[in-house]
């Protein structure tokens, strides 16, 4: 790639500090240095670390890789509503700008509190709300998300049958991650060239690594994929812009 890339979503798996079993699955570990070894030579540049199932409430793993990784990383938490403000604060200063609601995984605050939960990190911190949920569930909490501030959906929403939904809530400001492409089912390019007709600047790229319980891990190919599908004029955005929008907005 000729331009540098904002991972919009990586996980950070450190055996030194807790992880939770999910559904009997453990993750292998997938520390920072493993991490930058696997994107050597990609011209990935930033990125967001995202918390998983599997890391529930912990922040400690979180911030020590936001540390290690540098400035232009940024973290994606997940939060129970009982969280204070001065956590929120702190994390906020330690590079974090977004709380996860894994609907489909678990391991995060419920859709009962998204609500109050989402309005409450942004009006503290100013973060946006990412959902892991499959698309043919959207329609169901639509409302609800077109009313918040700033919201993005993980991994093209999963599944074809819901893409419609998905473009719904894109052509009212929400954001998507083209990202696990190696666990989605539909067509990667389809849903991407749907999603920019809908709204060029809502498209971000990501790896997903390691790429846990996905039926295949990030490979180069899915970068040369979207290349091969987006529009040259709208690339930098898919690549970096559209992403550091919505995560660099407040330095570290």
């Amino acid at each position: 790639m000729p331009q540098r890339i904002f991972d919009a979503h990586l996980h950070i798996i450190d055996p030194a500090f807790p992880l939770v079993e999910n559904d009997g699955y453990l993750p292998a570990a997938f520390t920072t240095s493993e991490y930058t070894s696997r994107i050597e030579g990609l011209g990935i540049a930033g990125g967001a670390v995202v918390s998983g199932s599997f890391q529930a409430f912990d922040q400690d793993y979180l911030v020590h890789a936001l540390d290690a990784l540098g400035p232009t990383y940024v973290g994606v938490t997940q939060l129970p509503e009982t969280v204070s403000d001065a956590t929120i604060e702190n994390l906020n200063a330690a590079g974090v700008r977004a709380v996860r609601f894994n609907v489909r995984r678990g391991g995060s605050a419920s859709l009962a509190s998204l609500d109050r939960h989402a309005r409450r990190v942004y009006d503290v911190a100013g973060w946006h709300t990412e959902l892991y949920i499959d698309a043919r569930s959207l329609d169901e909490i639509a409302e609800q998300l077109q009313t918040l501030p700033a919201v993005s959906i993980d991994h093209l929403g999963l599944h074809a049958d819901g893409l419609p939904h998905l473009l719904r809530l894109v052509e009212r400001g929400a954001k998507v991650k083209a990202t696990g492409l190696g666990r989605v089912d539909l067509d990667p390019a389809e849903a991407i060239v749907a999603i920019l007709d809908a709204d060029p600047s809502a498209l971000m790229f990501g790896t997903d690594l390691p790429s846990t319980r996905a039926r295949r891990p990030f490979s180069p190919e899915d970068l040369e994929l979207i290349a091969r599908v987006v529009d040259p004029e709208m690339l930098p955005g898919v690549l970096w812009d559209n992403a550091a929008a919505l995560y660099l907005r407040h330095p570290r």
